[in-house]
């Protein structure tokens, strides 16, 4: 009895508080410029289709689309973002995602799912 009621007293001295190591994707929070860039081995033009396709899945307000350029403006939350598509070579491209008041605390998700996605539709055919 008296081991119950020491252990007891310890749980209500001493809370157990659990947290993540992560916060959530929809939680804003400050992002690293790094962690808004990857490189995809494709060419400039199906990065750029992807993109465009990830931002439609994701259900991204897309604002404007440039397509000589290789960028497309597009809004969450009221918050606009600019998506860039630099080609490197022939077989690799980048693809740059930034605020465009470049105040680098917003959900990560926003970055995250966009590469998520072009990475699981990567090999898959564009069709004109």
């Amino acid at each position: 009895m008296k081991k119950f009621l020491f252990l007891l007293s310890a749980l209500i001295i001493c809370p157990i508080t659990f947290s993540s190591e992560t916060p959530p994707a929809t939680v804003p929070q400050n992002i690293m410029f790094e962690d808004c860039t990857k490189l995809f081995a494709v060419n400039k033009e199906k990065l750029f289709y992807l993109t465009l396709a990830s931002l439609s899945a994701n259900r991204f307000l897309i604002d404007e689309v440039q397509t000589t350029n290789g960028y497309v403006i597009f809004s969450v939350n009221k918050s606009s973002y600019l998506a860039t598509v630099a080609g490197i070579d022939n077989a690799n491209s980048i693809l740059k995602i930034t605020p465009c008041n470049n105040v680098y605390n917003f959900p990560p998700g926003i970055v995250t799912n966009t590469f998520k996605y072009i990475d699981l539709n990567l090999n898959t055919d564009i069709k004109s």
